[in-house]
């Protein structure tokens, strides 16, 4: 199987900074690229066009979800370019690694249960903030067949378009939820070990992390939501973490504080615990000390805005609403990732 079987759906919103290196990757391998903007303010449209990319602008009719942008990416390329039988698809704050299309294609090609490929994630400026670094711990897989896959993967055209793409109302984590579908067919998904994208989070302020744990959580409970009838389900155990740590704990502890002469709160010493359980786990996997004390404490920390992200789902589907799009890169959109200066 060659490039010329394969497309690239690069998708995106307010990626002015970033862009233009993502499409440059996508372009340096093939030509058959389309860019889909999800109602961008700044001028990301005007740099795809620029540099030649096919764009495809979503009706804002409608809501904006990454899902959406992918499926009417994929039906654009297919429609205008029948005979591709593999496409790539592609955040814009990513750039495509080296040779990655071509170790991607040859397992594709190799293995014909394997129905999606990806590869490592690597961060590209770790150094820039705590947050930023913790987006590079969580990138670190084994190589092998996985469950998932992230927003960056391969698949075989013909079995996406028989899956239907996306589900379009799925606002965070629909990746997973087709991962799901994929496997129910019998379908393996594989991480192979090979650089796949580069990836630039930017994520430089607390709000933009507390954002996106909260998005986490509310993925975990559509998630859970929608495969419930599915043996063993999917994000169960996830979703009651998230209540457990993230609600109850905090209101056990602290609305009986008044009448127990403050004796309840001693139940926040449970997070004391699983700030050392998640510790050992890091080191077990051979971390540093500084790299298992920071996943940790983030990840105790991501309790709380993970919890509402479940409630907020929850909510949402009790009134009949329509999940709303989470977005953590709203807030300094435009900012470029910098280097901190250590003093």
């Amino acid at each position: 199987m060659t490039l010329s079987k394969l497309g690239i759906v690069v998708v995106g919103r307010n990626e002015r900074v970033r862009l233009p290196r993502s499409l440059t990757s996508a372009l340096a391998a093939t030509k058959t690229v389309i860019y889909v903007d999800s109602g961008s303010s700044d001028d990301s449209v005007a740099v795809a066009q620029g540099l030649g990319v096919s764009v495809r602008r979503l009706d804002p009719a409608r809501p904006f979800s990454a899902a959406r942008a992918r499926n009417e990416g994929f039906a654009q390329l297919m429609g205008a370019h029948p005979e591709l039988q593999v496409v790539q698809f592609l955040d814009g704050d990513c750039e495509v690694a080296p040779h990655w299309l071509g170790v991607g294609l040859a397992e594709l090609e190799r293995a014909s249960d394997t129905a999606l490929v990806c590869g490592h994630i690597r961060e590209r400026d770790p150094a820039a903030s705590p947050y930023n670094r913790m987006c590079a711990l969580e990138w670190r897989q084994s190589p092998g067949e996985v469950e998932a896959c992230g927003g960056n993967f391969m698949v075989r055209a013909d079995l996406f378009d028989r899956l239907g793409g996306f589900r379009c109302e799925v606002t965070a984590g629909e990746e997973d939820e087709l991962c799901q579908r994929v496997r129910a067919l019998g379908g393996k998904i594989r991480l192979l070990d090979h650089d796949m994208v580069e990836h630039d989070a930017a994520l430089l302020h607390f709000s933009q992390w507390w954002q996106r744990a909260r998005r986490c959580g509310h993925a975990y409970a559509q998630g859970r939501f929608l495969h419930r009838q599915r043996p063993g389900g999917r994000f169960r155990r996830e979703s009651r973490s998230m209540i457990l740590w993230g609600a109850l704990l905090p209101a056990l502890a602290i609305l009986p504080a008044a009448s127990t002469s403050g004796a309840s709160l001693f139940f926040l010493g449970g997070y004391g615990l699983l700030f050392l359980r998640i510790h050992r786990g890091c080191r077990q996997r051979g971390w540093s000390k500084a790299e298992a004390r920071l996943y940790a404490a983030f990840t105790v920390l991501a309790k709380f805005p993970g919890a509402l992200g479940v409630v907020k789902f929850s909510l949402d589907r009790w009134r009949g609403r329509q999940p709303a799009l989470i977005e953590h890169k709203q807030i300094h959109t435009n900012k470029p990732s910098t280097p901190r200066q250590d003093t």
